[in-house]
């Protein structure tokens, strides 16, 4: 998506797109784990958002996947294991994130 203006709010804004594919409360606890912790099954991933509910939780990693930043596999298992992991894409993100937070702690200056 190329933007025309010298200001990116234009009718398509690509931050825009940009928040809403990792902004809310959840997406970016979730990135951070799959960061820190590699592929994750389900519940593990669980265990680490706390407070998350399991709704909120399969809706956000829907949301995700769609989006391309996490895959989903499924193992034909009994009982049924489904595991997360972070794409090439999210992958990418982890640089950018890591200067937000950097400029987050010196916002204060």
């Amino acid at each position: 998506m190329s933007v025309t203006h010298n200001c990116p709010c234009t009718e398509e804004c690509p931050l825009q797109r940009a928040m809403e594919m990792i902004g809310g409360k959840w997406k970016l606890a979730i990135l951070c784990s799959l960061t820190a912790d590699g592929t994750l099954r389900y519940n593990d991933l669980k265990r680490r958002m706390n407070g998350i509910s399991n709704t909120m939780l399969a809706k956000s990693l829907k949301e995700m996947e769609d989006d391309g930043l996490v895959t989903r596999t499924e193992y034909m298992e009994v009982p049924i294991r489904v595991e997360y992991a972070m794409t090439e894409k999210a992958k990418k993100l982890g640089p950018i994130l890591l200067e937000l937070a950097k400029w987050a702690v010196g916002a204060g200056d």
